[in-house]
């Protein structure tokens, strides 16, 4: 199953959750509205009951959602987390950071914030927000003390799957929605807890409401487990098999859980109240429920379909052997080998030339969106480790993110770079405009252009620490250096249109949490621009090469239409109006897009470096991310 696949099972489970919330909403009315009528036999305090229900559940849901509005670094916090520092120089946290970073690069997102729940000694991890610029990851400290390299990784991966494939979102509403079917409860429970009320006679009626809101709150909890279990067990099945994909191995994946089944804490949460909350967001069972609730399927059988001949007996094996000795990840990856990745990795694989030519197949480049193949976490490591050591320095300091950042947009020209430089001293200031006039010159002009993107992803966790304000005029630079001279070249312009996106996403999350529906037909103008304007990017003096690149891609995306080939006359800047709605598509619909934008580029079997690396970005913008296709 493919990226575009699992966006529109996520979409689908949307749908079915507000179903499953509607029904367990009903049941609950029902229930208050019978206790009701059996002790006062009136109607109108039927009516009553069923309008203070509804509104206790509303406003529930809509106050907790409301609190997750800060998206993925918020909740994480929310949950105990503790944030991981870029520059940390721990070493069980120095290796997590290397991983996620290697995983997000292969994956083509942004690096997420990253946290630690320190208080939790069991196996297990969390990936929240609403999109991947919004993402945070939480791993327990039981995972960073338990887990070697390979095992990490396959957790880390198995998080990134929902990172990528909507499951984040539908997670977060999840949450929001199941708090308000639990309000009863916790009225209730509150009341008995501190209220006191059974001393006193006169505090006799509102220990009954009390304890009648518990037990038929105690509905609410039914159905919140049962929804939760409908709604996340067949995702984390798909999860496994996407981490297992992405890492080509099955060991590390497969020793993270046989971990969980070894070691007596296991995955549990030692906070209940946390595990009840955000049990189907995690990497493992948060608490112990009958099988049927369970958020979960059954350790075993996650087990035997990463390693069917996987016998049962060898759990109770480790459970004896790690009652005593409990593994330590660390000490496992020295005796494995894998602590030189981290500590002193060797020399990085050659990057290609700038000239030379790839070959692409639309379906199988559709088919790497949010899907990376076997060599490409490899690959990320190399591109990271060929980054000159000081450029990979400044991208995780907080004051030089946003120079760094906007260097990478000035264009080659001079003159349309001093105009550029003239718009970001205006919104960021002298200071900005200076070091990343000087970032360009010493150090930017000669990055390969597989080395842009990826740099641009470890940067991103630094942008996201800057205040607001700072965000805001970093937001205007980059739109106003973008339109500072029609000449900005195309992979620029869309570069700095990824970062604005990103950003955007990062300061608002919730507002950009949202599913497409749109269909081919409707955006037929915004296809054209696009490929219009990718034809003659890639094809410059030559307009008959940059016409049957153009009919390539429109053929595979609307093969009944005859549209004329028609470049824009405001060139790149014509883009402005065609992500939004290309942006809606249906997950289907987008699957074309991409494969059209492929059959431009590669028609006459030539793709550059550069034209691959564009392509990577328009994909970033329209939330279809590609790793990199070097080897491809």
């Amino acid at each position: 199953m493919n990226f575009f696949e699992q966006q529109e099972l996520a979409r689908r489970g949307s749908f079915r959750l507000v179903v499953l919330f509607a029904l367990a909403v009903a049941c609950i009315v029902l229930v208050v509205d019978a206790v009701t009528l059996v002790f006062t036999g009136s109607v109108g305090a039927v009516v009553a009951a069923t309008v203070l229900t509804l509104a206790v559940i509303g406003l529930g849901s809509l106050y907790r959602i409301a609190s997750l509005r800060g998206g993925g670094a918020a909740i994480a916090a929310q949950m105990g987390g503790t944030w991981v520092p870029e520059d940390t120089r721990d070493p069980q946290l120095r290796r997590l950071r290397n991983v996620v970073e290697e995983v997000a690069i292969a994956s083509g997102v942004p690096v997420p914030k990253l946290f630690v729940m320190e208080d939790e000694p069991g196996i297990n991890a969390f990936a929240a927000g609403y999109s991947p610029s919004d993402a945070a990851i939480a791993v327990t400290r039981g995972a960073l003390d338990r887990l070697n390299r390979d095992e990490l990784q396959g957790v880390i991966a198995h998080e990134f799957s929902h990172v990528l494939n909507g499951d984040m979102r539908l997670n977060i509403r999840l949450v929001g929605v199941l708090f308000g079917i639990m309000m009863l409860t916790l009225i209730g429970q509150r009341i008995l807890t501190y209220g006191r009320l059974g001393r006193s006679r006169d505090g006799a009626p509102l220990l009954i409401t009390a304890l009648v809101a518990v037990v038929v709150g105690s509905i609410g909890v039914f159905f919140g487990r049962l929804i939760k279990a409908g709604v996340s067990r067949q995702r984390e099945y798909l999860a496994d098999a996407s981490a297992v994909q992405f890492t080509r191995q099955t060991h590390g994946l497969a020793g993270a859980l046989k971990k969980i089944g070894g070691l007596e804490q296991g995955s549990r949460l030692a906070d209940r109240a946390e595990a009840e909350e955000i049990g189907h967001m995690l990497f493992g069972e948060g608490m112990a429920l009958s099988s049927w609730m369970a958020t979960h399927p059954p350790l075993v059988d996650r087990i035997r379909r990463l390693e069917p001949a996987f016998d049962p007996g060898q759990l109770r094996e480790l459970q004896t052997r790690w009652r005593t000795a409990p593994p330590d990840g660390l000490a496992e990856d020295i005796a494995l080998g894998l602590v030189a990745r981290d500590a002193a990795p060797g020399a990085p694989p050659p990057l290609p030339s700038r000239d030379a030519r790839l070959a692409l197949a639309p379906a199988t480049v559709s088919g790497q969106v949010a899907a990376p193949a076997e060599d490409d976490y490899h690959q990320a490591h190399g591109l990271v480790e060929s980054l000159d050591p000081e450029l990979r320095a400044l991208a995780r300091r907080r004051d030089q993110a946003v120079p760094l950042l906007l260097g990478m947009v000035l264009d080659g020209d001079a003159a349309v770079a001093a105009r550029q430089l003239q718009e970001i001293s205006v919104h960021c200031g002298d200071v900005v405009a200076e070091q990343a006039r000087q970032l360009r010159q010493e150090r930017l002009e000669s990055l390969h252009p597989a080395q842009r993107l990826p740099l641009a992803a470890l940067a991103f966790p630094a942008l996201r620490q800057q205040p607001r304000p700072a965000l805001d005029a970093f937001l205007r630079a980059i739109e106003a250096a973008v339109h500072a001279d029609g000449r900005v070249s195309v992979f620029e312009y869309c570069l700095s249109r990824l970062l604005q996106v990103q950003v955007r996403e990062a300061l608002d999350p919730s507002r950009h949490a949202s599913f497409g529906r749109n269909k081919a037909p409707g955006v037929r103008r915004e296809f054209a621009i696009l490929l219009a304007v990718l034809a003659q990017a890639g094809h410059p003096g030559d307009p008959q090469a940059a016409q049957r690149a153009y009919l390539a891609g429109l053929q595979r995306v609307l093969p009944r239409d005859h549209l004329p080939y028609a470049p824009p006359a405001q060139g790149v800047q014509a883009l402005d109006e065609v992500w939004g709605p290309l942006d809606a598509l249906a997950p289907p619909a987008k699957q074309v897009l991409v494969e059209a934008l492929v059959d431009a580029v590669s028609h006459d079997g030539k793709v550059s470096v550069a034209e691959a690396e564009l392509l990577r970005t328009v994909c970033g913008v329209l939330h279809c991310p590609l790793p990199a296709l070097l080897s491809r």
